[in-house]
């Protein structure tokens, strides 16, 4: 084992003997292989645990057992403990996706402040198979059908060539101690359901069966290598980044076939699923403003172009609906940035074009100013009009896209809007030959 451990290390190019690598050891059989593998081959490596809280003092005794092996291996050791359950719930996701999200911050985190090149986790080939048919289940296109590659990044699975067969016969030899988790026995996630119910049936029919998937798995990343440019190409071809958003041509979109199938490989790396690109195609045809959403983005239909946003899972319950800005405000960060300055008037001052910048007569605001989004029913008198204008047909004319209206905060004077934010100022609240004192105010877009 130890040599084909120092072996896979060497053909994959996964790390170099004096590489300083975290290990991310829960104390179960897979982890506790994985540490002595390092400590037999004198890699130099720490150790990470993360408590989830989530079995109690089981979890707990996890924590102590595997500080305990840091002592005796004489290597660094971190641990955390994270409100799981809380995180999950506050986020919206499952408690093994909160988990998987902690978890890998985390390490980062000590990465990069203990200066270690890699950390190392104990995913081997029986893992491999299970993840193939977990995204089987759920709908996946290519990328979900390669399995967990052998490197992400800074993340490195340096056991991926052994079975949990062969992990198992290595801890007996060396004699190791492990802890095991109760949760790897319930049928209550998809994960154990497959490892207990769907891989010893499938032994049944073919004992070989793994090492079959493993050849395909193989086949299908080769596979994968060939198509990559070309699906990079396309996207950056179709897809344009401007500022926090994302900007697609439907008309360009169109001219892909299969559509499908493009749009699941354009979309991956925002993490929509299948269903979703199917409802997203089915709406190419139909009026502006639909939206769809994955964990963390959304695309919305805008005219003729699709505009993909990162949006916040946990909202913003907490942002005041109204900031009030009083007379001696200079600069504000939140929520947007704004400066004010004032400025008495001289007759060679120029008024400046920027839209990013409102020069108002000060002497017709009231104080204290609000800073409000818009809402429906309201209405302006856009910088050289005399007549009202609702801001829902303002925006329609300048075509400003659904999420940059969201985003749109409105400088108030009591009840009367005196500038939309980047776009335009109210008439009522120009500079005229009357004026003596200017208010000027900068916005810098984020």
């Amino acid at each position: 084992m130890l040599s084909r451990f120092k072996s896979f290390i060497e053909d994959q190019g996964l790390c170099k003997p004096a590489n300083r690598i975290l290990l991310a050891v829960s104390g179960g059989m897979d982890s506790m292989v994985m540490a002595e593998l390092f400590h037999q081959a004198a890699y130099p490596f720490g150790i990470a645990h993360c408590n989830f809280q989530l079995r109690g003092e089981e979890s707990d005794k996890d924590e102590r057992f595997v500080k305990s092996l840091a002592s005796r291996y004489d290597a660094p050791f971190y641990s955390t403990r994270f409100c799981t359950a809380d995180f999950a719930y506050l986020n919206s996701i499952s408690i093994q996706m909160a988990a998987r999200e902690l978890r890998y911050t985390w390490f980062e985190e000590i990465r990069k402040q203990d200066g270690f090149d890699l950390i190392a986790t104990a995913h081997h080939l029986d893992d491999q198979v299970e993840t193939l048919f977990i995204n089987l289940l759920r709908g996946t296109g290519i990328s979900g059908l390669h399995g967990i590659p052998v490197r992400n990044g800074n993340v490195i699975r340096p056991i991926l060539f052994a079975s949990r067969e062969e992990v198992l016969t290595f801890a007996r030899e060396c004699d190791l101690s492990f802890r095991e988790d109760s949760s790897n026995n319930t049928l209550k996630y998809t994960r154990n359901k497959i490892r207990h119910q769907l891989i010893p049936m499938l032994r049944t029919i073919n004992p070989e069966f793994a090492k079959q998937i493993t050849a395909t798995i193989h086949r299908i990343q080769e596979t994968e290598s060939i198509l990559k440019p070309l699906i990079e190409k396309s996207r950056k071809k179709l897809i344009r980044q401007m500022k926090e958003k994302w900007v697609i041509s439907i008309r360009e979109l169109r001219k892909l076939e299969p559509l499908q199938a493009w749009l699941y490989e354009l979309l991956a790396p925002f993490e929509f699923n299948e269903a979703t690109i199917r409802n997203l195609i089915m709406s190419l045809d139909q009026e502006s403003g639909r939206s769809f959403y994955s964990a963390s983005y959304r695309i919305i239909k805008d005219r003729e172009q699709l505009i993909i946003t990162e949006h916040s899972r946990q909202g913003h319950a907490e942002m005041p609906e109204e900031f009030l800005l009083d007379d001696v405000t200079t600069e504000i960060d939140e929520p947007i940035s704004l400066s004010f300055q004032t400025i008495i008037r001289e007759a060679t001052y120029l008024i400046s074009a920027d839209q990013n910048k409102a020069t108002l007569d000060k002497n017709k605001l009231t104080f204290p100013l609000i800073l409000r989004k818009w809402k429906p029913g309201d209405y302006f008198y856009p910088f050289g009009m005399n007549k009202r204008k609702k801001l829902s047909d303002f925006f329609i004319d300048e075509k400003i896209s659904i999420p940059d209206k969201e985003e749109c905060w409105l400088l108030c004077s009591g009840n009367h809007i005196v500038w939309v934010t980047g776009h335009r100022i109210d008439h009522r609240f120009r500079v005229s030959n009357r004026t003596k004192e200017l208010l000027v105010v900068d916005f810098l877009p984020h």
